[in-house]
């Protein structure tokens, strides 16, 4: 028989429930033409429903074979490990997951993802309670930094963070150090920031309150600029900014109504390259508004927060770290590391924004940036 009348008459021995027969008239034909992929994994069905699940697991590999990235295929491997009482069940959970389309699935497998999710998640947990066990004696020798990136190591080992790396868009220093949020220890200035928060607040009520205050959209660019990821929040009034300093320029309409902000920032290191830095703001997001996934121009710089006014719920996340902004609490991130941040409250979220160089930079780097970037015409807008 051909695989047509093979097939044939697997459905009928399936119809009279007699899987036994249905998989062995499914082997035959799987056989006279081996890479046919859904023949494999048909045979894999009717051998698992017949309880065969060493032989279902070998159809299984058999079409992984033709598609090694088959969701279909993953799951159906990863729920026969989990029968079989396999140690690599877990792990094989994750593998199918990762396959999980982006589009809606098919109503059916809904029941199985979600066991899936359950599963891997067990999994995880195991392998992370292990772990943990493993590294106790060095993580309880280890400082609260190196005991954040021990922990970091751990997570990303079990798939539950991954980690993100510096891509900015236009200008790459080579090997600067890449952290999403970068210890405060490097920057002896923070505190002094920090205590100047009651006066930095004071100073933007003012300029807000200032008849000729200059408050515009943070993202404009022309229409036909392809940058597609921007395109709700250009020229956007949801997204605005209180410009101090601008691509290196005193905006003097604001800057002349925060004195002690204009000093304070005069004492930090900021980049001075011309006509794309230093930069300095009060950002304002608006309800119910999301900043989408982005990167910026240099890894040369770093920014820094200080929120002011932050409603409850209030996030922001750079790589595979999440944190809620808290008043007078400020980061330095790399903002060219995948980074995105959301206000789902009614109120208006308030944060004081600044870019500081890189400390990795040697002075004489810092002139060779600054000589580069502010001779190629290539400053784009500071995200």
């Amino acid at each position: 028989m051909n695989v047509a009348e093979l097939t044939r008459d697997a459905d009928r021995a399936l119809a009279n429930r007699d899987f036994g027969r249905a998989a062995t008239l499914l082997e035959e034909a799987a056989m006279l033409s081996p890479a046919e992929m859904h023949l494999w994994m048909r045979l894999a069905a009717m051998r698992r429903a017949s309880g065969e699940f060493v032989r279902a697991l070998e159809a299984v590999h058999k079409a992984l074979a033709i598609n090694p990235r088959d969701f279909t295929a993953l799951l159906m491997r990863a729920s026969l490990l989990q029968k079989l009482g396999d140690s690599q069940a877990g792990e094989a959970w994750g593998h199918a997951l990762a396959q999980k389309p982006a589009s809606a699935v098919p109503e059916q497998l809904g029941q199985v993802i979600t066991e899936a999710e359950q599963h891997y998640a067990a999994w995880q947990d195991q392998q992370d309670a292990r772990m943990k066990a493993a590294m106790a004696a060095a993580a309880d020798r280890a400082d609260s930094e190196e005991r954040r990136r021990i922990d970091r190591f751990r997570s990303n080992t079990v798939r539950r963070t991954k980690p993100y790396h510096s891509n900015p868009t236009d200008f790459c220093f080579p090997e600067l150090t890449e952290r999403e949020f970068h210890p405060r220890r490097l920057f002896p200035w923070i505190e002094c920031l920090e205590a100047a928060t009651d006066a930095i607040s004071a100073e933007f009520r003012q300029v807000m309150a200032a008849e000729r205050a200059e408050l515009v959209p943070y993202v404009q660019y022309d229409e036909h600029v392809p940058m597609e990821q921007w395109r709700p929040l250009n020229h956007n009034r949801d997204w605005t900014a209180i410009h101090l300093l601008l691509r290196g320029e005193r905006i003097d309409v604001n800057a002349r109504h925060c004195p002690q902000t204009m000093s304070l920032l005069a004492e930090l290191p900021q980049p001075s390259i011309n006509g794309a830095s230093p930069n300095a703001m009060f950002s304002l997001l608006a309800p119910h508004t999301t900043i989408p996934p982005h990167v910026g121009i240099s890894n040369s710089r770093l920014v820094c927060h200080l929120p002011l006014v932050v409603p409850e719920g209030c996030w922001f996340r750079v790589g595979d770290e999440r944190r809620f902004w808290t008043p007078g609490e400020a980061f330095v991130f790399d903002d060219t590391i995948e980074h995105e941040a959301a206000n789902p409250s009614g109120e208006l979220r308030v944060v004081f924004i600044f870019d500081v160089w890189h400390p990795d930079l040697s002075p004489v780097e810092r002139e060779a940036v600054a000589a580069l970037i502010g001779t190629s015409g290539m400053h784009g807008q500071s995200l």
